[in-house]
């Protein structure tokens, strides 16, 4: 069998593949609101639909995953659905069939997250937030990358021609992957059974459940309202064309993406809380502070600050879910994934919405629900405390 480093760092590999035509979508989105003529709301609505409709295939993705045997072919078709969905979707002929079938498309890569994080958490349970940042960071890079492909790609072509061509890199961890199918660890190859959704509710639906829940929804409601207007924001106060808007948000994600790893080995030693803490008090000053910004310099410090921060506590949180439940690892993980580009995406909608009003407005909005996720590690932490000097 294959040891867990060499499969970690073909996980970060894949990962990046599989979230490429993901990520290049934050930098397609923008161009296809100019060729359909699309308002912020549309847009937002856009990300939305496109990220709750792949968040639909999480939860079933980690269930499965604990109880099929090959998980290794479950990963090499992910590559596949994805490569074939995002080529299709290309074609769409309009702004409601493309919504569907990159919904449709995401579903895959969407699979991949709790099978492969599940994997590695089982093989590296002393330092889960280290290797969860490790294949976070091939998803980061693939936020960094993408975009500024995307950027300069765009220069020269049509939205549909740049999905296409964001499909490449998929296609070909789709053939390596055949090499890797054989070392993934087999899981357990039991039934699923209604026991284990019954379990699922009980580890969810008491108030330490619903804390973590409430961390992670907010968490990912600011991201996902910063990813989804910064560009077009950029474009339209700032006169950006897309080359210049893709190395500008690939910076604002690159600090975050080359620590995830730090930052998880850094909790794996302290623990989660704090990190979570700091990291969404920290994420909300600075995108607050964007709202107030006279220049174009002290925008980009403010928005590096806050979506690296956010990027960079990711995996932490990731790893929050799964203590708490304490087992299942696929199963929690995929309900994980699910509550942040599920309820998540709900931030992309009300951005655009706020957007519509005045774009500046997303900045207050993505600020708010970071101070909600800050305020929810607090009460945590002291309700934890409180516990402990009791005892």
């Amino acid at each position: 069998m294959q040891k867990p480093a060499p499969l970690l760092r073909t996980f970060m590999f894949g990962h990046f593949c599989n979230d490429f035509p993901t990520c290049a979508i934050w930098l397609i989105g923008p161009a296809v609101a100019v060729s359909m003529d699309l308002s912020p709301a549309e847009l937002g609505l856009l990300f939305t639909l496109y990220s709750f409709g792949s968040a639909l295939a999480y939860f079933p993705a980690g269930l499965i995953a604990d109880h099929i045997s090959n998980r290794g072919l479950m990963l090499l078709g992910t590559f596949w659905w994805v490569a074939i969905g995002f080529f299709v979707a290309s074609f769409a002929p309009g702004y409601w069939s493309l919504i569907l079938l990159l919904a449709l498309a995401g579903t895959g890569d969407a699979a991949w997250h709790p099978i492969a994080t599940g994997v590695l958490v089982q093989q590296n349970p002393v330092r889960k937030a280290h290797a969860l940042g490790m294949h976070a960071l091939g998803g980061s890079f693939a936020e960094i990358i993408a975009p500024l492909a995307t950027g300069f790609v765009l220069a020269y072509v049509d939205w549909q021609t740049a999905l296409q061509l964001s499909v490449l890199p998929t296609v070909f961890m789709a053939v390596f992957f055949f090499r890797i199918v054989r070392h993934v660890p087999k899981g357990s190859g039991t039934r699923i059974s209604i026991s284990d959704l019954v379990v699922i509710w009980k580890t969810w639906k008491d108030p330490a459940g619903l804390k973590v829940i409430l961390l992670i929804s907010s968490y990912n409601m600011a991201m996902m309202a910063l990813l989804s207007m910064v560009p077009l924001y950029m474009q339209r106060t700032y006169n950006m064309d897309t080359l210049s808007t893709g190395i500008a948000f690939s910076t604002m994600l690159l600090f975050g993406a080359l620590a995830q790893p730090l930052v998880g080995h850094f909790s794996d030693r302290i623990g989660r809380k704090p990190i979570a803490l700091w990291g969404n008090l920290i994420a909300a000053i600075s995108a607050g502070a964007a709202f107030f910004s006279l220049s174009l310099p002290f925008f980009m410090v403010a928005m590096i600050i806050s979506i690296s921060t956010m990027v960079a506590i990711r995996s932490v949180l990731l790893v929050t879910a799964v203590e708490h439940a304490g087992k299942k690892e696929s199963t929690t993980l995929g309900l994980t994934f699910s509550l942040m580009d599920g309820i998540g995406a709900i931030g992309a909608v009300l951005a655009g919405l706020v957007g519509t009003i005045e774009l500046e407005y997303v900045f207050l909005m993505a600020g708010m629900l970071s101070f909600c996720a800050f305020l929810t590690s607090l009460l945590s932490w002291v309700t934890i405390a409180s516990v402990s000097d009791t005892s």
